[in-house]
């Protein structure tokens, strides 16, 4: 059969259906999304076949995509094994206990947002940072009298900022990988806009907490802290180690397989030698580390997290919808769709704004972040060269559209979890969430004045 290329209806019932079978499947008839995916990619496999592709030919597509992607994989499969080592080390439970010592009443709202940040940057996860913390600020909060949806606004924020930036981070992985970046070229691509944000929603949420009432009681959090005082010893000069041997390898650029593995030596060395755990305890851990028995149960939860299997739901997933992504571009899908709307796109700052709205747009119809970034990712990565534009331009944008909106949708996955958690609905926390929609308008505004608008050496990037 001979190959043709796709036209533009054809490629725009492909992507209606794609996303009209991830709608339906997952959120309305409740599938796995994992067996949705696997659908929607035998329907993305049957319209190349029409093409003329062959099985082979779509085999190919596959693998070339999915090997592209093996080094950011692997970066996978050590994510969860940081996170268990860093609960057995007490690494996070130190960063817990210290930093809620720094709490008064006053500073509750920027304090609690540096906390949700540091806590998500050490663990890679929102998610985590909000079922943990979240559920004590909220406690917290309660006591003061500060308006919830406000205290959730402020949760939300910081625990973003982290999963955002951390290199432990599956959507940060995620996001380098789907578009061909270095990892910690797209870390530091994103500081450039996301610092300033977190800068300005520090100074807003310091300015919101001037003149809250002095005289609430603090019980709640000596209580925690005294249980985990009682569980885990806590130098901050031992258990800050490997957090520290984390940002420091990463700072002096060495292979995130290389820093990652070094941090998770040196937490499960402290984990045996100085919390006092089994070799095999601390071993076990690194597969699948189990709930403790502190008797707190949010506690017991939170200790709870990590191990190399924690990582095999996002990591299914990603296999399969970086092969979709690989049969849509291949077979000429993403090229014919996007033909049109980059055709009229005349500046680099249109182009990043496209991008984030697109995103955004993806949220809004599919309410899943990781198949998100990964198609506006293949979408724009050849507009983004072709402009001269910057990969870890493209991977910034696409977290700025995807990982920072997904909270302010009632019906994505993120924000059910997060109401879920917290209490708090989506409309009634989303005013307060201010670094999930500053920080695209602020990216927005800086690519259209040419600032942070990194450019290939063979290209002149008109803003």
């Amino acid at each position: 059969m001979q190959v043709k290329s796709s036209s533009l209806p054809h490629a725009i019932l492909v992507f209606l259906t794609l996303v009209l079978m991830i709608s339906f499947g997952f959120f309305k008839m409740g599938i796995s999304l994992h067996i949705v995916l696997y659908l929607v990619l035998i329907w993305v496999a049957i319209n190349a076949r029409l093409l003329g592709h062959s099985f082979g030919d779509i085999r190919r597509m596959m693998g070339e995509s999915i090997s592209r992607s093996l080094s950011a994989i692997y970066v996978f499969l050590l994510i969860g094994m940081v996170i268990a080592s860093f609960m057995k080390s007490g690494t996070v439970v130190a960063l817990i206990y210290y930093g809620l010592d720094w709490i008064t009443a006053q500073w509750f709202l920027p304090v609690g947002l540096i906390l949700c940040a540091f806590m998500s940057l050490a663990t890679g996860t929102s998610w985590g940072t909000v079922g943990t913390l979240g559920v004590v600020f909220i406690g917290i909060g309660t006591v003061l009298n500060i308006p919830l949806p406000l205290v959730a606004g402020m949760i939300i924020s910081g625990a973003t900022f982290g999963d955002k930036m951390s290199p432990v981070s599956d959507t940060t992985n995620l996001a380098a990988m789907s578009s061909d970046t270095d990892l910690y070229e797209h870390i530091r691509s994103m500081l450039y806009t996301t610092v300033p944000t977190f800068l300005i929603v520090l100074v807003v949420f310091a300015y919101m907490g001037y003149g809250v009432d002095q005289t609430a009681s603090f019980a709640e959090i000596e209580t925690i802290r005294g249980v985990l005082a009682a569980h885990f010893n806590l130098n901050p000069f031992i258990t800050f180690i490997p957090i520290i041997v984390l940002f420091v390898l990463s700072m002096k650029r060495y292979a995130p397989e290389v820093t990652m593995t070094a941090s998770i030596i040196v937490a499960s060395i402290i984990a045996i030698l100085y919390q006092e755990n089994s070799v095999t305890t601390v071993a076990n851990a690194l597969w699948e580390n189990k709930p403790a028995e502190t008797g707190t149960k949010m506690i017991d939860d939170l200790l709870g997290r990590g191990g190399l299997y924690s990582m095999a739901w996002t990591l299914l997933l990603s296999l399969m919808a970086i092969a979709m992504g690989g049969i849509l571009h291949s077979a000429g899908f993403l090229t014919v769709l996007l033909k049109g709307i980059i055709a009229r796109i005349k500046s680099a700052g249109t182009l990043v704004a496209a991008t984030i709205a697109t995103a955004f747009a993806g949220n809004l119809s599919m309410g899943e972040t990781y198949i998100v970034i990964i198609l506006n990712s293949q979408l724009y990565k050849k507009a983004y060269k072709d402009k001269g534009v910057k990969s870890s331009v493209l991977s910034r944008s696409v977290e700025e559209g995807s990982t920072l909106t997904t909270a302010l949708i009632p019906w994505s996955t993120t924000s059910i979890f997060y109401v879920t958690t917290l209490g708090v609905q989506t409309l009634d926390y989303a005013p307060y969430a201010l670094l999930n929609y500053f920080n695209p308008l602020l990216a927005i505004v800086f690519a259209y004045f040419g600032i942070a608008l990194f450019k290939t050496k063979d290209k002149t990037v008109k803003a």
